[in-house]
């Protein structure tokens, strides 16, 4: 009996850890195509590499953020996260420049370029993989992410049944591979 508990615990983690990954891959793709279409008035074009509304290079970096960030503010008072800010700030900072840099290399190893070749008139960029200013945005958007939207996405996830859970993660997840493989398809073919 214990055991299988402890199994449903895993599970409920997996599923909870793979529909914020899915969140956060939503709303990355949706802060993508706000700085495209209304910053910088390029017009739409799908910011993901996958076919569907979503950026997995977000997902991950959130899920960097919750495993590796996240535990230095989580459950604390208010004082305790104010003070951590900073740090919180640099932390995701330099995590999710960490990840776009690996992220441009296996895009251009696997599809021949990166999506984001967008950085080289940036000042202070790195191959036009990386830059300054889209890496402080990264910091803030990891003080958002964390001190705002995780503790609202756990709540609401802590509130649905199991049966609702099993039924958001396997609906989603079927989604999400339809659309990997599609895109393998397409870079096979």
């Amino acid at each position: 009996m214990k055991k299988n508990k402890s199994k449903d615990n895993v599970f409920t983690f997996i599923k909870k850890h793979y529909l914020y990954f899915m969140m956060y891959a939503i709303f990355g793709w949706c802060y993508e195509v706000f700085l495209e279409v209304v910053v910088y008035k390029w017009g739409f074009s799908n910011r993901g590499v996958l076919f569907g509304p979503y950026c997995p290079v977000y997902g991950f970096g959130a899920l960097i953020f919750i495993f590796c960030v996240y535990p230095l503010i989580k459950g604390k008072s208010l004082k305790e996260k104010l003070i951590a800010m900073g740090t919180v700030f640099f932390l995701c900072m330099a995590s999710a420049t960490l990840l776009e840099l690996i992220t441009s290399y296996i895009c251009e190893l696997f599809m021949g370029s990166w999506p984001w070749q967008t950085y080289s008139s940036y000042p202070y960029n790195f191959q036009a993989r990386i830059a300054l200013s889209p890496s402080v945005r990264f910091g803030l958007g990891g003080i958002i992410f964390l001190y705002i939207l995780q503790p609202l996405f756990e709540k609401a996830l802590n509130k649905i049944s199991p049966k609702v859970l099993n039924i958001l993660f396997y609906t989603i997840l079927t989604v999400f591979l339809i659309d990997l493989f599609a895109l393998i398809i397409k870079i096979v073919l």
